[in-house]
């Protein structure tokens, strides 16, 4: 068993060659900063679950964590195999659909709120369900997650003659909207009640938001947070946000 002074110098190292803050590291450890400094210093123990939830943050069983022969170039490189969402293109004009219908014609909601409202409804059902609602890939940009497809989706669907791209103004700046054409056909789908409840909490909660405080709500995200820029957006990083982000009820630890 490796020691707890050669744990602590590990940790802190595999933080490091991630290049977290111990802010970031104690956000999705669910513990407050100082404690992260009292881990990396052999000051604090630490409990079974926080050595599970760090192997998962850092890639590696808890095994390989633990060991004391594991050289820290290996700790380093040890990568789990992601999941990779399979994306359903036709259930996601159908997500955009129902989400236009219940709040496109907003004002303030243009093409930024959308992809907001778009994030937070494929990444709250994750984390409710741990199943994938559309498999929408989203990447890191500087106001917030954008999903990957979107412009090439925008444009079956304007083709198709399911939706209409408009420029308006919005407190005097240019807003790109969408006007749906037709109805999200709900029972075509199958949509279970769950997914669309996800979809309606989503709405009632975010929609009134401008795209300037949207953007700024989705970067305390935690998946926002640890993903760098440009890069995709992990879903399994939902298991490590905070109030207000979190949707699921976890047993107490």
């Amino acid at each position: 068993m490796i020691t707890k002074h050669k744990l602590a110098e590990r940790i802190k190292k595999m933080r490091e060659d991630r290049e977290l803050s111990q802010e970031e590291l104690a956000a999705m450890l669910g513990v407050p900063r100082p404690s992260i400094s009292q881990i990396e210093s052999g000051q604090r123990d630490i409990s079974s679950i926080e050595l599970a939830k760090l192997a998962k943050i850092f890639e590696i069983s808890v095994d390989d964590l633990l060991s004391p022969d594991l050289d820290e170039k290996e700790c380093k490189e040890i990568k789990r195999e992601p999941k990779t969402p399979k994306f359903d293109k036709e259930k996601f004009k159908q997500v955009l659909l129902y989400i236009l219908d219940k709040c496109g014609a907003k004002a303030n909601v243009g093409e930024t709120v959308l992809y907001k409202l778009l994030y937070f409804s494929d990444f709250n059902y994750y984390e409710l369900f741990e199943d994938y609602l559309t498999g929408a890939s989203y990447r890191k940009i500087s106001y917030g997650p954008a999903p990957c497809d979107f412009q090439q989706v925008i444009q079956e669907m304007i083709d198709e003659g399911e939706l209409k791209k408009v420029t308006t103004q919005y407190y005097g700046k240019p807003q790109k909207k969408y006007l749906p054409l037709v109805n999200a056909d709900i029972n075509a789908w199958k949509w279970s009640a769950r997914e669309k409840e996800v979809i309606d909490n989503v709405v009632e909660r975010l929609s009134s938001m401008d795209a300037a405080t949207i953007s700024e709500f989705s970067h305390e995200d935690i998946p926002w947070e640890v993903t760098k820029d440009k890069e995709i957006i992990d879903y399994d990083t939902v298991f490590y946000r905070k109030p207000p982000f979190s949707v699921r009820a976890y047993p107490e630890e």
